[in-house]
């Protein structure tokens, strides 16, 4: 009896791995997802159906005969039809497995199809009435065992002599029944999973697109500049920002102070993605306010930082540089808060444009900023950047660094402000060699040109 059980297991065994790899296939496929999420539900079903039928005669196929019964994993077809494509569904499925079953002859061809078709029936309205339940792998492994245990009363029922029937099932009614509602709970979970994989990705692709129109946006928060800005012939500028994800943290900007001065900001702020490019929103506005309402440049990187401080719940932070030129005699009144030094590119030598740097914005109110004044010549270029310019990775993790920043500069006084930011990027590139980025790259540079009286 052990003997003979033994063999029943593992035969339906087999066969209900290769019916629950087929099914795994069936819920992944972005037809039958398309189907369901579209107006064709009568296809949905329709396909389901069919596809159940079809899992259900492989197991009939794949069954084994005893005393003129077909002992097989069939009910698991309808089953799964029945729970993803309701009493349509179920009972296309229960049909087609059952016919087949039907064709196949034996004493309890009558018996099987009729329990095959109720079962699919049945797990069709149960799946309406209780489907978020059913999706539980305990309730499911109940019902399929209550579906198998109906169908073996079937067979009591209508298989005679009776003494036949009884026989079959005692023989048949453990594998049986544990087989089949295994199955069953073992494909509600592959159901559970594929679902869960398929929200996931239309939750991803909707974030995707959601963050590419934030790139959108945040690139057009940046001023528009060419070579030579407009109204400000002796003045030359370019900026770029390559953020590492799909938006970032930096930002650059440039702007009339009045009629005789331009602003230069570059800043990058803590953290990435999404928070990141919120605060540099704000940040950017609230200095570009602050610089323009007030005269003393300290005194307004002051104001800004007090204002970031005030309505800074997540702790986020951003290192600045700022700079006003006056554009017609080349003083250039600046500020730093945390960030890294330009270069300035004097008559092809670079060197860096040391100042006491100031606290970042947004740590800590009530922080004094030191205004600081350099003198720019006739050619001069003065190339700011971010930490991801210097801290770029190549894959033995060997930063691009200061010195290979100042050889990038070195001899290119007669170069554009956009050939200087060109060249710094193709140097970065062909240092890291296809590390990927791991933080923001932005540049902003300008070169003055004194005019003739």
């Amino acid at each position: 009896m052990f003997g003979e059980m033994s063999v029943f297991f593992s035969r339906m065994i087999g066969t209900a791995a290769v019916i629950l790899v087929v099914a795994s296939f069936i819920g992944i496929s972005d037809v039958v997802s398309d189907l369901r999420d579209s107006n064709k539900k009568w296809l949905y079903y329709i396909i389901t159906g069919v596809l159940g039928g079809v899992l259900g005669m492989y197991g009939n196929i794949s069954g084994f005969e005893l005393d003129g019964a077909v002992i097989s994993v069939r009910d698991i077809g309808p089953m799964f039809a029945g729970f993803i494509g309701g009493p349509i569904g179920g009972l296309i499925a229960g049909i087609i497995a059952g016919l087949h079953r039907f064709t196949m002859g034996g004493v309890t061809a009558n018996a099987c199809i009729v329990a095959t078709v109720s079962i699919g029936l049945i797990c069709g309205f149960v799946s309406i009435k209780w489907h978020k339940y059913i999706k539980k792998t305990a309730l499911a492994l109940i019902l399929g065992a209550l579906m198998e245990v109906f169908h073996l009363c079937v067979v009591l029922i209508m298989v005679k002599p009776f003494e036949t029937a009884a026989g079959i099932v005692r023989a048949i009614a453990i594998p049986f029944i544990t087989v089949n509602a295994l199955g069953f709970a073992l494909m509600i979970i592959i159901i559970n999973y594929t679902e869960k994989q398929h929200n996931f990705a239309l939750e991803r692709s909707r974030l995707k697109s959601e963050l590419e129109v934030a790139n959108v946006i945040q690139h057009s928060l940046l001023p528009m500049i060419g070579d030579e800005y407009p109204g400000c012939k002796n003045v030359e500028v370019s900026g770029s920002m390559d953020a590492a994800k799909e938006v970032g943290g930096d930002f650059y900007d440039v702007f009339y102070v009045d009629p005789a001065h331009l602003a230069f900001v570059i800043g990058d702020v803590s953290g990435k993605g999404v928070p990141a490019a919120l605060f540099m929103a704000s940040s950017k506005i609230i200095l570009q306010n602050c610089i323009r309402d007030i005269p003393s440049i300290s005194d307004a990187v002051t104001a800004a930082n007090n204002a970031l401080c005030a309505r800074n719940e997540a702790g986020m932070f951003v290192t600045l540089w700022v700079g006003i030129l006056d554009f017609k005699s080349g003083e250039l009144k600046f500020v730093s808060a945390g960030h890294n030094p330009p270069v300035l590119l004097r008559k092809d030598e670079p060197e860096f444009l040391k100042c006491k740097n100031g606290f970042v914005l947004g740590g800590m109110e009530g922080i004094k900023y030191r205004e600081n004044t350099a003198e720019i010549q006739d050619g001069d270029i003065l190339y700011l950047y971010t930490d991801g310019v210097t801290e770029a990775e190549d894959h033995e993790h060997n930063l691009f660094g200061d010195e290979r920043l100042l050889g990038c500069l070195k001899g290119r006084s007669n170069s554009t402000s956009s050939d200087i930011l060109a060249n710094v990027k193709t140097e970065i590139d062909a240092f890291v060699k296809g590390n990927s980025q791991f933080d923001d790259i932005t540049m902003l540079c300008f070169k003055w040109k004194k005019l003739s009286e």
